[in-house]
């Protein structure tokens, strides 16, 4: 096994003004955190999703394929967002996400340094538990008033990496917090469903990094594999490709803006 060694994600990282307010040394921390060295990561279909065109026309949207459970095997929380604070709590923030604000045209295509995503396809369910599994992280979602959970399945350009940017709705910024532990593949308690589309490079629950962080009461995530989920040469080639499915979280900034922040 080689060895997993990575460089300061800062370095070189485009400096977007919302992302260089986050802290003194210009955007999150993520401390690397390697989970369960020796294991071997699950992968278990638990369900077809049938989905059947209604109709005839031309406006074909991706559609969802096998619902299934995977467990990231490198998973990294960064402590909540300071700058969302005006965002701590739904009743300041009451509408309900729609999947055209979350994945809009800036959304479609998502960029760091050599590392170029196109949305391959997204959903945005209002029945949290359908997208999700593990008993405790359910119960958790429900506790925490989880309303929404927008899925957005990216492939690189070059067919070389997949990646999911997720965000969960919950109540608070307390809740949101919860969620994020509840993540942690050492806490046992489930994990969100990986979008999958049809005749796209999807997930395969091989070696797959995933970055989670509080943005007020959204919980968002940003999850990467190398297509076919071969472990990479260095953790680098993740964390940075991590950055641009993280580009898509435009959503809560506009959000932030519309709170008066």
């Amino acid at each position: 096994m080689s060895e997993m060694g990575y460089e300061d994600r800062e370095q070189g990282r485009p400096s977007r003004g919302r992302r260089a307010a986050q802290g003194s040394e210009g955007g999150s921390k993520r401390n690397l955190l390697i989970i369960g060295g020796a294991a071997v990561a699950v992968l278990v279909i638990v369900a077809v999703v049938a989905v059947v065109a209604m109709g005839g026309g031309g406006d074909k949207k991706p559609q969802a394929a096998a619902a299934v459970r995977v467990l990231p095997k490198v998973y990294v929380n960064t402590p909540a967002n300071p700058q969302v604070k005006k965002l701590a709590d739904r009743t300041k923030d009451k509408r309900p996400l729609n999947k055209n604000e979350v994945f809009g045209d800036d959304d479609k295509t998502v960029t760091h340094g050599k590392y170029t995503f196109t949305l391959a396809g997204a959903d945005l369910a209002g029945d949290c538990k359908a997208v999700t599994w593990g008993q405790e992280f359910q119960g958790d979602l429900a506790k925490y008033g989880c309303t929404q959970v927008a899925r957005g399945a990216y492939v690189s350009n070059d067919k070389q990496y997949v990646g999911q940017f997720i965000a969960i709705n919950l109540a608070s910024l307390q809740g949101a917090e919860q969620i994020v532990r509840d993540l942690d593949p050492d806490s046992g308690a489930g994990f969100v469903s990986p979008f999958t589309v049809k005749g796209s490079t999807n997930f395969t629950g091989g070696f797959n990094a995933a970055y989670s962080q509080a943005y007020g009461h959204y919980v968002v995530i940003s999850w990467v594999e190398k297509a076919g989920g071969a472990q990479p040469q260095t953790m680098n080639e993740l964390l940075d490709a991590s950055i641009a499915i993280e580009r898509a979280d435009d959503f809560v900034w506009e959000r932030l803006v519309l709170a008066g922040e």
